[in-house]
């Protein structure tokens, strides 16, 4: 793995070392960050890499990448995937000169907890509840189903579930 040889190197070169040290992962510039475990790639924002944040996202996605991360079956799996790689990135942050911030860690997983809280909160009885499939839930206190959206990107939207048959 190569190794930044000055804790003074810029930002932007973390890409090229990282670059280097992982040739089984592909890097491509994009809109958003992501890993994606299709093509095995880095997605990346190239102006945010100028910034501590845009740099931590980076050894974030990067760090999917490293723990072989695929598709998730459920939101819980999901929260795993992202605790797991906020560790894998600290780790190997430190090969290559770079502080992630234990705060923005936190403050990005609190997004993901805040997501799944309101995913699982029944919408009868409002208790927290538990995942049966991919798109539904059911609440232990009440017996209610709901189905929510296969994306994590938008607002947690609920809506009733009428089982099949």
């Amino acid at each position: 793995m190569a190794v930044m040889s000055s804790q003074s190197s810029t930002q932007s070169n973390v890409l090229d070392q990282l670059i280097l040290a992982y040739p089984d992962l592909n890097f491509r510039s994009a809109k958003e960050f992501y890993w994606s475990p299709k093509n095995q790639t880095v997605y990346y924002q190239s102006d945010a890499l100028q910034t501590d944040s845009g740099v931590w996202a980076l050894m974030h996605e990067v760090s999917h990448g490293l723990k072989n991360h695929q598709t998730y079956t459920s939101d819980f799996e999901l929260l795993l995937f992202e605790v797991q790689a906020w560790e894998k990135a600290k780790e190997e942050s430190k090969h290559f000169g770079v502080d992630i911030d234990a705060e923005h860690i936190e403050n990005c997983l609190d997004t993901y907890r805040d997501w799944l809280y309101a995913r699982s909160t029944c919408i009868n009885c409002h208790v927290n509840s538990f995942q049966i499939s991919p798109q539904v839930y059911m609440c232990i206190n009440c017996g209610g189903n709901w189905r929510v959206s296969t994306s994590r990107f938008c607002r947690p939207y609920r809506k009733k579930h009428q089982p099949e048959g």
